[in-house]
């Protein structure tokens, strides 16, 4: 059994990746300001937005914090384009 994570769309990373590029663009923040907030370093933000390394629970919650959101909203299933938040309810 292979212990190599596939980053589907479908994973908790790459839905982790998606959220936060979008909710960290929809506020106007930079990589380096997100990082900031979060207390982490540029390049790591830009890793975790690219599926390049994962991220602890901890790391989320400093995230969703600096976000000003709930953790669970970084894990949500993508939207689709044209979709609405709303729309799905």
């Amino acid at each position: 059994m292979s212990t190599k994570t596939v980053n589907t769309p479908d994973t908790a990373r790459a839905r982790i990746a998606v959220n936060l590029r979008r909710l960290r663009t929809e506020r106007g923040l930079s990589q380096e300001r997100m990082a900031e907030l979060a207390d982490f370093h540029r390049t790591y933000v830009s890793q975790l937005e690219r599926c390049v390394t994962n991220i602890s629970i901890d790391g989320l919650e400093r995230i969703a914090h600096a976000l000003g959101i709930d953790v669970v909203e970084l894990l949500v299933p993508a939207l689709e384009d044209g979709d609405k938040l709303s729309d799905k309810n």
